[in-house]
C-alpha cells in the first residue's frame, strides 16, 4: 500500500467513531493489516504537516457554553491588524477573510451568553469596529466530515487530480436532534484536556486521565455519554483541507421567510455537496440573511455551479442571497472548553498569518 492510500484510508476510514478503548490505534492498525507504530507514525507526520489538525472531538455548538458566528467590516488596510485582535480573544477558534462588505468573519465560544457579549465588546472596542453577532438558531447539518477519496494527501503534490466539492459521509434527513443530556462540569474538564486532540500514543486516554488524575475508564465513559447524548457530533480524525487542494469555498447564504426557511433548511442540507447548513438569527439592517450553507471545493466554478444548484431548489422564495468565498484563514482550531487561565496556552493567542481558506 501506497503513502498516499494508507493515508487516504486513515482519514476516510476514522474521521468518525475513532476508537473509545485503551488502545484505539491497534484497532485502527488491525483495520488496515499493519502494525500499531505505522499508524501512529503516519498520523503524527501528518499533524506535522499541517494534514491532520487533531484526533478528536467535534462539538455541537452552544451545547458547552455559548458560541456565535460574528461579522465586521474592516478597511483593507487594517485587515492584519484587525485580525490579530480577535485573534488575541482566547474564546476564538475560527477567524477568515470572506469576499464581501463584511470581510471578516469569526467564531467565538465562551462558557455563558455573558461572556460571550463581553468578549464581542472587547474586539469591538479593541478594534473601533462593530462586531456583528449572527448566533445560530437551528443546524440542519453541521459535523464538516469529509470523504477524502479524491484527495492527494500530499502537502507538497500536484493537486491538478483534486476536483470538484468534499463529499460528507452518510445519510441526512431532516433538521439534526437536538442533544439528549446535560453536560456537566467533569464533562467540561475531560474536554477540556482534549481541546488541542487526543495525544499520539499508545495510550491516548490514560494519557489524558493522568492529566485529570481520574481513571481511565472515567474518561471513555465521558466521551461515550457525550457522543450518545448528542453532544459531540463527531469523534474522530480532524484534516485540514486546505492541504489537500481544497480552496474554493463559499458560503451562501439566503433571506427567506420565517414560515418557510425550515423546509428549505432540510432541503439545501439533503444535498450531498453542501457541508455545513443551519439558521442564523438575522442581524437587520446590516444582515438581513438566516439561511447558512457552506460547500467547500477545489474549483470555483464548480462551486458557483452547484450555489446555483441551490438557488433552483429554493425557486424565487427568497427575498435576498449573497455568496461569500473565503479568502485567507487567520486561524482555525477546535473550540476551547478551558478557561484562559488553565489553557495550555499552546495556542491561546495566534498571531494572523495568511493561508488561503
Amino acid at each position: 500500500m501506497s503513502k498516499h492510500d494508507f493515508r487516504l484510508r486513515l482519514i476516510d476510514g476514522w474521521q468518525r467513531e475513532f476508537p473509545l478503548t485503551h488502545k484505539p490505534f491497534v484497532v485502527l492498525a488491525r483495520e488496515l493489516g499493519v502494525g500499531e507504530k505505522k499508524v501512529l507514525t503516519a498520523m503524527r507526520q501528518m499533524q506535522d504537516e499541517g494534514v491532520l489538525t487533531r484526533v478528536g472531538a467535534v462539538v455541537r455548538p452552544n451545547t458547552v457554553g455559548a458560541s456565535t458566528l460574528a461579522a465586521m467590516k474592516v478597511p483593507r488596510s487594517r485587515l492584519l491588524e484587525v485580525a490579530n485582535i480577535v485573534n488575541s480573544e482566547p474564546g476564538v477558534n475560527h477567524n477568515y477573510e470572506r469576499e464581501h462588505e463584511f470581510n471578516l468573519w469569526f467564531v467565538a465560544t465562551a462558557r455563558d451568553t455573558s461572556s460571550l457579549e463581553q468578549m464581542l465588546q472587547r474586539i469591538s472596542a479593541r478594534a473601533g469596529i462593530e462586531a456583528l453577532s449572527l448566533p445560530l438558531q437551528k443546524a440542519h447539518h453541521i459535523d464538516l466530515g469529509f470523504s477524502m477519496s479524491h484527495a492527494l494527501i500530499e502537502p507538497q503534490g500536484d493537486r491538478s487530480s483534486v476536483k470538484g466539492s468534499l463529499i460528507e459521509h452518510g445519510r441526512r434527513e431532516g433538521a439534526m436532534p437536538p442533544p439528549t443530556i446535560e453536560v456537566c462540569e467533569e464533562d467540561r474538564l475531560v474536554l477540556a484536556a482534549i481541546e488541542d486532540g487526543l495525544p499520539l500514543v499508545p495510550e491516548p486516554y490514560e494519557s489524558v486521565a493522568r492529566q485529570l488524575d481520574i481513571a481511565e475508564s472515567e474518561v471513555i465513559e465521558r466521551l461515550n455519554r457525550l457522543v450518545d447524548g448528542l453532544v459531540i457530533s463527531r469523534f474522530g480524525l480532524v484534516v485540514q483541507h486546505r492541504k489537500m487542494g481544497y480552496t474554493a469555498n463559499a458560503m451562501a447564504v439566503w433571506d427567506i421567510s420565517d414560515d418557510r426557511v425550515d423546509a428549505f433548511g432540510d432541503l439545501l442540507a439533503s444535498k450531498p455537496f453542501v457541508t455545513l447548513c443551519y439558521q442564523r438569527i438575522r442581524n437587520r439592517p446590516d444582515w438581513p440573511y438566516n439561511l447558512f450553507c457552506m460547500i467547500h471545493g477545489n474549483e470555483r466554478d464548480s462551486v458557483l455551479g452547484q450555489i446555483e444548484e441551490l438557488n433552483q431548489l429554493i425557486a424565487g422564495n427568497a427575498a435576498g442571497h449573497s455568496v461569500l468565498f473565503s479568502k485567507n484563514c487567520f486561524k482555525q482550531r477546535g473550540a476551547r472548553f478551558s478557561s484562559p487561565g488553565n489553557s495550555s496556552g499552546k495556542q491561546a493567542a495566534m498571531s494572523a498569518e495568511l493561508f488561503h481558506a
